[in-house]
C-alpha cells in the first residue's frame, strides 16, 4: 500500500467540527467515495500506539462497532474481524481486515488496513463487505502533540445505495476520531505497549513544550 500516493490524492475539504477536518475522495471503478479525517491529539506517541494494539476495547472508539476478534497474530501483523451496525432493515456488514505497521516519513507511523473478505466462509447471518482498505497515520508534530490521519473506503454492497453510502461515511471517522481523542486523553486509561514493535520500526517518543 502506498501511503504517500493515498494521502496526496484528490481530496475534497467537506466539514470541520470540534478539530476534525473530514474530506472525501473519488474512487475509480466505485460509487462509494473514500473518506479522509484529520485531528490533532495532546497525546503521548506511544500511548496512541497502544491504543491502537489494545483491541479488547476497539469498542469504546470505533464507530457502531458491534463485534470486534483477532482471527490471527504474526508480530505486529494482524488478521481482524470486525461487525459493524447497519440501520434496519439492512444486515449488519461484516468486515476481514489484514492490518500492519509501516513507516510513514520521520518518525510517522502507519497502520495499514486491506481486506481479506474470503478468510472465512461467509456467515449468512451477516453481509460480508468484499471491497475495504484504508490506513492510520501517527506524525508527531514536536510539541507533545500528535497528527492523525484516518483514511478509508469501504462499498457496503449492493443493497446500499450510493447517496446513502457516501452520506454514511462522513459520521465514521468523525465519531471514530472523537471517541479516540477522548479515550486516548483519559488519564485512567493506560493500555500496555507492545514492546515487539521495537524489533519491526523505531520509535522516538515526543516530548511536550515546558511552559
Amino acid at each position: 500500500m502506498d501511503v504517500a500516493t493515498i494521502l496526496t490524492r484528490n481530496w475534497d475539504f467537506r466539514v470541520e467540527h470540534k478539530g476534525i477536518r473530514i474530506y472525501s475522495s473519488k474512487v475509480t471503478g466505485s460509487d462509494i467515495h473514500s473518506f479522509k479525517g484529520e485531528a490533532e491529539l495532546q497525546v503521548p506517541f506511544k500511548k496512541l500506539i497502544s491504543l491502537f494494539h489494545d483491541m479488547t476495547n476497539y469498542g469504546r472508539w470505533v464507530h457502531q462497532l458491534a463485534e470486534m476478534e483477532v482471527l490471527e497474530k504474526s508480530g505486529i501483523d494482524y488478521v481482524v474481524r470486525q461487525v459493524i451496525n447497519t440501520p434496519w432493515p439492512l444486515q449488519n456488514r461484516e468486515m476481514i481486515m489484514r492490518t500492519g505497521l509501516a513507516p510513514a516519513g520521520e518518525n510517522a507511523i502507519a497502520v495499514t488496513m486491506t481486506g481479506e473478505p474470503d478468510y472465512l466462509p461467509v456467515n449468512s447471518k451477516y453481509h460480508r463487505v468484499r471491497h475495504a482498505s484504508g490506513l492510520w497515520v501517527f506524525t508527531p508534530n514536536g510539541h507533545g502533540k500528535v497528527h492523525l490521519v484516518f483514511v478509508m473506503h469501504i462499498d457496503p454492497g449492493k443493497d446500499v445505495p450510493a447517496a446513502l453510502g457516501n452520506a454514511g461515511m462522513f459520521d465514521v471517522p468523525f465519531y471514530s476520531l472523537n471517541n479516540l481523542r477522548k479515550l486516548a486523553m483519559d488519564s485512567s486509561y493506560n493500555p500496555p505497549y507492545p514492546v515487539e514493535i521495537e524489533q519491526h520500526l523505531t520509535i522516538v517518543e515526543d516530548v511536550p513544550d515546558t511552559p
